[in-house]
């Protein structure tokens, strides 16, 4: 057995990670998926996962606190500038429009994979900590 399947197992043994994360790591190591295409640093692995997590969050629908989790593969989000990159000139603009409404203001237009590299790169040390007014702890970061 080799030494990243073993490590998985162990990870799985040990609670850190679930059944299905388990899975889909062997999976992606049976499939001998390449490495990110971001340079990496000396010794430091590439990141692969932006993560997201709320504890302690209370709402009516979770009166004694619920958890959100949410893990998004560093592969979505190329593949989502990759995309943006063949979009027409008009559509950028009504995207844009509908960002800018929502509170986003982003150009979809001038985003281009180098620049999305770039990024990675800088979210490799990123790590936000946010503790709310009722007890929610946010942590944003990346894996």
């Amino acid at each position: 057995m080799n030494e990243e399947r073993r490590r998985i197992l162990d990870m799985l043994a040990a609670g850190k990670i679930g059944a299905a994360e388990a899975e889909q790591l062997l999976s992606a190591l049976e499939s001998k998926v390449p490495p990110a295409t971001a340079p990496a640093a000396a010794g430091a692995k590439a990141p692969r996962y932006l993560r997201v997590l709320v504890e302690g969050y209370q709402d009516g629908a979770h009166p004694g606190g619920g958890k959100v989790n949410v893990r998004v593969p560093m592969e979505l989000l190329r593949a989502g500038v990759k995309l943006a990159a063949l979009l027409p000139a008009g559509v950028s603009d009504q995207i844009n429009a509908a960002l800018h409404q929502k509170g986003i203001d982003v150009d979809v237009s001038k985003i281009k994979p180098g620049n999305l590299e770039d990024i990675v790169e800088q979210l490799r040390d990123l790590t936000v900590d946010v503790d709310g007014p009722a007890g929610e702890h946010v942590r944003v970061f990346c894996e």
